[in-house]
Formats: C-alpha cells, sequence, structure tokens
C-alpha cells in the first residue's frame, strides 16, 4: 500500500514569517522555494528546503495573520537537520543569537554527535551530524 507514497513537507505555525524565514536560511542554508499568498484565507505560506520539491522533503512556513505567538503544546518533538560538524554549526547560531538547548555532544549511551536549538518561535531542532 506504501509504493508511491513520499513523506512531502512539515508544517510549522509562526509568529512572523520573515523571521523564520532569515533563521531557516541564514542558520540552516535552506532555500525559500515558493510563497503563496491566500489574502481571502487570511494567511501566507513559505516552503523552505534544500531542493525541489517533487525530490525532497521541505518545511512549509504558515503564517496566519495577526497571530504572533502559538502555544506549542506538549505533543510535537522536533525537526531534525544533519549537518556535517554540530560544533561549529551551535558556534554560528550561538553568535547569531540562537537559542543552545542541549550543548553539542554525543548521545547519552552513543556515539552520535547532536545538539538542540530553538527557532524565534520555540520549535526544538535537533542537529546530527553526519560525517
Amino acid at each position: 500500500m506504501s509504493e508511491g507514497y513520499r513523506y512531502l513537507h512539515t508544517m510549522l505555525r509562526v509568529g512572523n514569517l520573515e523571521r523564520s524565514v532569515k533563521f531557516y536560511s541564514e542558520m540552516f542554508g535552506m532555500k525559500e522555494l515558493r510563497r503563496r499568498d491566500v489574502p481571502d484565507g487570511k494567511y501566507t505560506l513559505v516552503f523552505m528546503g534544500y531542493g525541489a520539491e517533487d525530490s525532497h522533503t521541505v518545511l512549509e512556513l504558515t503564517y496566519n495573520y495577526g497571530v504572533d505567538k502559538y502555544d506549542l503544546g506538549t505533543a510535537f518533538g522536533h525537526l531534525a537537520i544533519g549537518v556535517p560538524d554540530v560544533y561549529a554549526a551551535c558556534a554560528k547560531m550561538r553568535a547569531a543569537g540562537t537559542k543552545i538547548t542541549r550543548e553539542p555532544g554525543p548521545v547519552k549511551f552513543g556515539t552520535t554527535v547532536i545538539a538542540f536549538v530553538e527557532d524565534p518561535d520555540g520549535y526544538k531542532i535537533e542537529l546530527v551530524q553526519t560525517h
């Protein structure tokens, strides 16, 4: 049944669209792939990622007009982004004012190097060392 299925995107509601686009562009090197403003629905969507949507999973940022903050709840865990050097990525992000919530280092009982940061809306992002 799963043949032909593909994970397309993750959607996050954000309180300031341009701030979030800047964050994911500058901190993670994502590109804005497309933007759709829907005045009748009072929202704007921006799709961010590393490649075309027909072959890559992307991040959908949704801004609802007039909403600048969300209760993130307890069900959502985190996004995970692979980076070549977690220590260097955290140093760059710290210098830019990004909140580091778990300092870089090996996972408990393992060797994979990870860290956790927060985006401007408080969403957790796990950095996983890929090299």
